[in-house]
């Protein structure tokens, strides 16, 4: 499979007054086109740092990261955006809806930033809404959805660009138990469909629905493994 992302040596410190704390030291991975990896942890492992720098929210004190080839650590706020906005789809714990917009019109907020006409945004994000099951749900603000079709629609607005990466940083963490095994299952199918999915939990049975496993200790990369033992479906 073809490099997505390479981090080389990747290090993130942050200065809290005369204090240096090390968020992350000495990161080197490499993630395929297509992988399903979940990034676990602790409190304080580094995982929502490493979130946030591979999303492109954040960039390294030293080391590279190349993204689709390109060396993205070095680049200023303007190119990060661009390339957040083309490369990621997010999806958050908190669902970060719009609450005055429809559904619809949360879905196709990518697609704007993207200079794509209303028409074009429309059908795209007609699309992705029937994709995840929500096409009767168009019209619907964030308050009239369950928190569960809260976290479809912005499944939906993560796939309606069609990044590189869907990103998803604890995509459970505000579902009760059904409805987090329904997310998830959405999280496989998209993954089935030949997409890079990426998701930072501390939940092992969020975790198990990847192939590879990155755990972090301290800023460090404790073990990074594959996952077929515990995948659902396999031996």
């Amino acid at each position: 499979m073809e490099k997505l992302i390479h981090l080389i040596d990747l290090v993130k410190d942050y200065h809290i007054g005369t204090i240096v704390v090390k968020a992350l030291q000495s990161i080197t991975l490499e993630i395929k086109k297509n992988e399903y990896v979940a990034i676990m942890g602790p409190s304080g492992s580094g995982k929502s740092t490493l979130m946030n720098i591979l999303g492109c929210l954040d960039t390294p004190t030293s080391g590279s990261y190349f993204l689709n080839g390109k060396d993205v650590s070095q680049m200023d706020d303007n190119r990060l955006a661009e390339i957040r906005n083309r490369e990621i789809g997010f999806v958050f714990q908190t669902f970060n809806l719009l609450p005055r917009y429809t559904a619809l019109e949360n879905v196709t907020l990518p697609l704007i930033y993207a200079g794509i006409s209303r028409s074009e945004r429309e059908k795209r994000a007609l699309e992705v809404m029937e994709s995840v099951g929500l096409s009767d749900r168009v019209s619907h603000r964030p308050t009239e959805l369950s928190g569960g079709q809260r976290q479809r629609v912005a499944v939906a607005r993560a796939l309606v660009n069609h990044p590189s990466i869907i990103l998803a940083d604890e995509p459970t963490g505000n579902l009760d138990s059904k409805t987090s095994v329904d997310i998830m299952n959405l999280f496989d199918e998209i993954h089935a469909l030949g997409n890079t999915v990426i998701v930072v939990t501390h939940e092992e049975d969020i975790a198990r629905h990847a192939d590879r496993i990155i755990r972090l200790m301290d800023g460090y990369i404790e073990s990074d493994q594959p996952n077929a033992r515990m995948k659902k479906g396999k031996a």
